[in-house]
């Protein structure tokens, strides 16, 4: 596309060939029309697609988290578009047509902060789970007050519980609280930490953390 200040084709609208013109909020441009694809279904196009359908869904459950979590990375995208990028080539499974998502490597946040030690998470009783890790305060860049930025994913029903702020770094634990209905199905379960108010006053990156993954369990 190219932008017309001046000149006998200044204003053109409509097509000439394969050239067509026309105007974008006060701009006149000249554009050529792309080409035409005999097969718009090659299999490269049909990966693309399936692999983008994948992770759209997945990411789509979670998304307020994600937009804390990648914040920092918003950098002419939004923090979903900055997770998408990441995850889609650091965490799609498979090739054509057999995709899948691998959970151990996605990540719900990105940062520089200290992230999470030892992370596990357990179904304790019906209807819980409990999120473990150590108190790493101190080391690094990590300290007491940072927030625990906590997702577990539903395998299942493609659904997510995202808790954004309440359990800190120092406390070591949470109990979450679990629908009934969740009985028995898969979860998968996230733990990163941010400097809640600074994250999101900022995009520094040193005031999120890289989410680890917690495991997986089936709910009790």
């Amino acid at each position: 596309m190219a932008n017309i200040k001046k000149g006998i084709l200044g204003g053109l609208s409509g097509t000439i060939g394969n050239v067509v013109g026309g105007s974008w909020k006060g701009i006149d441009y000249l554009r050529i029309k792309p080409a035409s694809v005999a097969n718009p279904k090659t299999e490269l196009q049909s990966t693309q697609r399936q692999k983008f359908a994948i992770l759209m869904k997945f990411q789509q459950s979670m998304i307020d988290a994600l937009r804390l979590g990648f914040k920092p990375y918003a950098v002419k995208m939004s923090a979903f578009n900055a997770a998408f990028r990441y995850n889609y080539y650091e965490a799609l499974l498979g090739t054509y047509p057999n995709f899948s998502i691998d959970y151990a490597k996605v990540l719900v946040s990105r940062g520089g902060l200290t992230k999470a030690e030892n992370a596990s998470a357990a179904a304790t009783e019906a209807g819980k789970l409990t999120l473990s890790w150590d108190d790493n305060s101190g080391n690094g860049t990590a300290a007491a007050g940072d927030q625990a930025l906590i997702v577990i994913y539903n395998e299942e029903r493609n659904e997510s519980i995202c808790l954004l702020e309440g359990a800190l770094r120092s406390e070591g634990s949470v109990e979450i609280d679990l629908p009934a209905n969740y009985s028995g199905e898969t979860l998968h379960c996230y733990l990163g930490f941010s400097s809640l108010s600074q994250a999101i006053a900022t995009n520094s990156r040193s005031k999120v953390a890289d989410s680890v993954y917690a495991g997986s369990l089936t709910a009790l």
